[in-house]
């Protein structure tokens, strides 16, 4: 391997260092932890760091493009090959919640710094439209469910996550309360709800 080649992927390798070493930071700390300690987790010097991301914004961008590529993305390909649109579309949004309970001090850090952007979620909207929309033509969701729904359903969903502790996937029953109502069939049993925490809600809290 020639100098320049392995020079970059030596900085390749920097970088995917740093973006875990940011989303764990982040998860034990919190949004506002200082990148010195996300560069000593990574193993690299500070100097290091900003050469590859000049401002917190940028790394938290790669950090939450990082998880998405690596849980999102692949569970958006096999909700969208499940020959059950329904249940394509369920497993979609269950991965999407399950992502940001677990990685909601990224997308803080994201919101906070202003590089969580629209753009962000385009990719997964689409995906939803599409499983959504063969759902109604399988009979399976009713037919007046319009693709500007879908996003505010999302937002509505992630909204509640503030309300109680990560752990607990009480969001599974705010999805059984939106399945029952975009579908057709008679009502499922919920999930047990989680404790409703009465805390104020966090300022930076990403949704």
């Amino acid at each position: 391997m020639d100098t320049s080649r392995q020079l970059r992927a030596d900085a390749a390798r920097n970088a995917e260092r740093i973006q875990r070493a940011a989303r764990k930071v982040w998860a034990e700390q919190g949004p506002d932890a200082p990148l010195e300690e996300i560069a000593r987790q990574a193993g690299v010097g500070i100097s290091t760091l900003y050469r590859r991301f000049p401002d917190k914004g940028v790394l938290a961008r790669a950090a939450l493009e990082q998880c998405l590529a690596e849980d999102l993305s692949p569970a958006q390909e096999r909700a969208l090959a499940n020959p059950d649109p329904l249940l394509g579309f369920t497993m979609l949004i269950e991965a999407a919640l399950a992502l940001a309970a677990r990685e909601h001090n990224t997308l803080a850090a994201a919101r906070m710094s202003g590089s969580l952007t629209a753009d962000v979620a385009a990719e997964f909207n689409e995906g939803l439209a599409v499983l959504a929309q063969r759902s109604q033509r399988s009979g399976l969701m009713r037919a007046d469910l319009a693709p500007e729904d879908l996003p505010r359903f999302v937002v509505m969903l992630f909204s509640i996550l503030w309300t109680m502790d990560a752990e607990t996937n009480g969001w599974r029953r705010y999805l059984a309360f939106l399945l029952d109502a975009l579908t057709l069939e008679a009502a499922n049993p919920l999930p047990p709800a989680a404790a409703l925490l009465t805390r104020p809600r966090p300022e930076n809290f990403p949704i």
